[in-house]
């Protein structure tokens, strides 16, 4: 099926019920239905057909949200850019992707300048001297083109990885796997879910947040989209009280942020049923203390892009504030999926041993684009080779010990940062935390960990040392402690270990660690 079908469907069952919500702006099934059918017939004017790459760069809007239907509609394929990233990022995936013409936000002029080989068309969202305003030319459109025939195989999204270890690589996600990862979100993540709920969108629909609407989408939910420029407590609980919202997805962090602030307790949030969590796992006091101020209304589940999120699930009858006798776990595997731990030759490891998460399954993405180096690097014997480490309890449970780029070698032995941050967490003064290795002259690597203070608390390295030296074997201790007043975070709201690495070392060079 062409999943540009899904809008046709709800405007069919649902026309008069909200399908999009921006501020005080409020479109109906049948409204979404006409503006995707009018962008896709401006598109078409602009010669983009079945398998064409369209650019976008855009903040969060009712436009983004409808650009990735209309192409989907016309069999085309929709390229969404982290907002966050520089004009060099957006002319790396031009080039890359091939995309013959780009929809780019009046916010971002200077990425409209980008040169690529294959792109010819600029249109603009909003008013914007580089290109026409789409919702200027969408009024003028004629009839929109008939729904495009796709095979399963047929690429639908360009989902760019985050490129925390180069430039970014584009997944190849088809209309088929999509379909599966839509039925396997609804199984897993949300069952139940209908017309009668409603998704709050906290994150970029670039990324894992258009995947959790698409899926909304398909059960007739709609979609409600903050306003804030920046994160806004008081804006999200706001919102969740007034539509009643019953879901979001969101990454740990932001989680984190969402049970600490004051709003959580001065508004209605009961209609809340799913909150999803991925990304990253989530620490277990984090853990603990969103299950104490929500309830059980917690779903984690582990997944890259590469596989669209369906590797594992933990749901909510499965976090429990009370056991932590499965702590840290990311869940079992995902519904149609396999999950095996492997060694560096691709056999199975034993239970309980460390190795490599492996998946296999429908919701696997058809390989990077244009990139044969990385996909024989990726697959092997068929598996989808994700680069965490990790491993599988008797009874299937998967546990992260971290990415492989992140273990560390300390005088000979492999030191994995998860469970040194999961320890440092549980001390009553730190709220953040970041472990990983630095050269040594001696020891190879050693351990430092980054850390920021609740407020009013305080402890420096010593104590902290002692600390986890009752809780672990002393060469897994990190050998410095830095105190920052806060961690910098990934365009999606994680933890980024690369930038905090880059930060210390700018610091270190400075004398000012």
């Amino acid at each position: 099926m062409n999943l540009g079908h899904i809008v046709q469907q709800q405007a069919r069952r649902n026309a008069a019920r909200p399908a999009f919500v921006w501020g005080d702006r409020v479109w109906t099934w049948a409204d979404l239905n006409d503006r995707v059918a009018a962008m896709a017939a401006v598109l078409a004017d602009h010669g983009i057909g079945k398998g064409d790459r369209v650019l976008v760069q855009s903040q969060n809007c009712n436009q983004l949200f409808e650009s990735m239907f209309a192409c989907f509609r016309l069999g085309a394929v929709w390229v969404p850019a982290n907002f966050r990233g520089a004009p060099d990022d957006l002319a790396w995936m031009a080039e890359l992707s091939g995309a013959k013409l780009l929809i780019c936000n009046a916010a971002f002029p200077e990425h409209a300048k980008i040169n690529a080989l294959a792109l010819s068309t600029r249109i603009a969202i909003g008013p914007a001297d580089f290109g026409p305003d789409i919702d200027e030319l969408m009024q003028k459109a004629g009839p929109p083109p008939p729904l495009a025939a796709v095979d399963r195989d047929d690429p639908a999204w360009f989902f760019f990885t985050s490129g925390t270890t180069g430039r970014p690589k584009a997944s190849v996600l088809t209309h088929g796997q999509l379909g599966f990862v839509i039925n396997n979100h609804l199984c897993d993540l949300v069952p139940g879910l209908g017309p009668d709920d409603a998704s709050l969108v906290v994150a970029p629909l670039s990324h894992g947040a258009g995947m959790h609407q698409l899926m909304a989408s398909a059960k007739g939910a709609p979609t409600i989209l903050t306003t804030a420029a920046k994160f806004d407590t008081a804006e999200i609980w706001g919102l969740v009280e007034r539509w009643k919202v019953t879901n979001i997805f969101t990454v740990p962090t932001i989680l984190k942020m969402l049970v600490e602030a004051p709003e959580v307790a001065q508004t209605d949030h009961s209609s809340l049923r799913y909150i999803i969590y991925a990304g990253a796992p989530m620490y277990r006091t984090d853990q603990v203390r969103a299950l104490e101020t929500l309830g059980p209304v917690l779903v984690q589940y582990f997944g890259l892009g590469e596989v669209t999120g369906a590797i594992t699930v933990l749901p909510p009858d499965a976090h429990s504030a009370l056991d932590d006798s499965r702590a840290g776990t990311c869940g079992i595997p995902r519904t149609g999926m396999q999950v095996e731990i492997q060694d560096d030759t691709g056999a199975e490891v034993a239970t309980g041993e460390t190795g490599e998460i492996c998946v296999l399954g429908p919701a696997v993405f058809a390989g990077y684009w244009d990139n044969p180096e990385a996909n024989a690097k990726t697959f092997r014997d068929g598996w989808f080779r994700t680069g965490d480490l990790g491993h599988m309890d008797a009874d299937g449970f998967v546990y992260i010990t971290g990415r492989q780029s992140d273990m560390f070698i300390s005088g000979g032995s492999n030191i994995y940062p998860r469970e040194i941050e999961e320890k440092i967490l549980t001390h009553p003064a730190i709220t953040e935390t970041a472990v990983f290795g630095m050269p040594d002259p001696k020891w190879g690597e050693v351990g430092v960990a980054v850390s920021v203070l609740k407020p009013g608390h305080a402890v420096d390295g010593a104590a902290l040392s002692a600390f986890l030296r009752e809780k672990m074997a002393g060469y897994k201790v990190p050998r410095a402690f830095h105190f920052w007043d806060e961690l910098p975070k990934s365009g999606y709201g994680k933890l980024a270990k690369r930038l905090i690495r880059d930060e210390l070392e700018k610091r270190q060079s400075k004398g000012t660690p």
